[in-house]
């Protein structure tokens, strides 16, 4: 059987257990984010060395929202810190901030410095850094098939006209392809809502391993597997 032998250009990332992280460790649930955003910073330095192109970051979701009012304050305010910190990565590594989800629901002060963050990094080349922000997988699907309709009723659009590939043009990121491979940690076996469209034929890579706590080693060992698999895409290898 044929091996994938390219490397991945996009992986995606659903950065579960920074809670348990914490709560093993009897530290307040922040302490866990803080030591997640730590982990994220830490895989900025090396994606370039796997031929990454695209990492997309699940990092607040639209369900995320029911948290207690005091963690999303804090989510968003580590948000804001975690920019600060990473910029200067963000321009010496060559990679463009971007984000997908209802940005419009983010806080101002946060959305504000996430724009100038995005300006700041637009020219870069290297690479992309997508952050899914108030981001829900059925949202995005939502949206897309709202501004469908609004389009074939100004008649800029036929309905015989709409197939996969037109749709795929209003998603969020349309230009982003999609992930050749999803890495969830902390051991849960589900997509919660994250890239339902784009990761149709992603791989998936599961550890045990609580985010806070994800290493180069571990990245290594997902993309060898990955590299490792047999792509067939429905069809049959001769």
């Amino acid at each position: 059987m044929v091996k994938e032998t390219n490397s991945v250009q996009h992986v995606a990332i659903i950065m579960d257990g920074n809670g348990r992280w914490a709560q093993e460790r009897g530290l307040p649930r922040m302490e866990g984010h803080k030591a997640g955003a730590e982990a994220v910073k830490n895989l900025l330095k090396i994606i370039s060395k796997y031929g990454v192109k695209y990492l997309t970051l699940y990092a607040f979701s639209t369900e995320n929202w029911k948290r207690p009012k005091e963690e999303v304050f804090g989510l968003m305010k580590l948000l804001k810190e975690f920019l600060n910190i990473n910029l200067q990565t963000l321009k010496e590594k060559g990679i463009r901030l971007r984000t997908i989800g209802r940005i419009k629901d983010i806080p101002i002060a946060t959305r504000k410095m996430l724009q100038e963050a995005i300006q700041i990094t637009a020219d870069n080349t290297k690479g992309d850094l997508i952050l899914a922000l108030s981001y829900g997988g059925r949202a995005e699907i939502v949206d897309t098939a709202v501004k469908i309709a609004k389009d074939v009723e100004k008649g800029k659009l036929k309905p015989k006209e709409i197939d996969d590939k037109l749709f795929s043009s209003y998603l969020y990121a349309p230009d982003i392809p999609d992930p050749n491979l999803m890495i969830r940690t902390s051991g849960e076996f589900r997509i919660s809502n994250f890239l339902l469209w784009q990761l149709s034929y992603s791989e998936l890579w599961i550890t045990d391993t609580l985010w806070p706590d994800f290493n180069e080693e571990l990245f290594a060992e997902a993309i060898n597997s990955y590299k490792n698999r047999n792509r067939r895409f429905g069809g049959v290898n001769v």
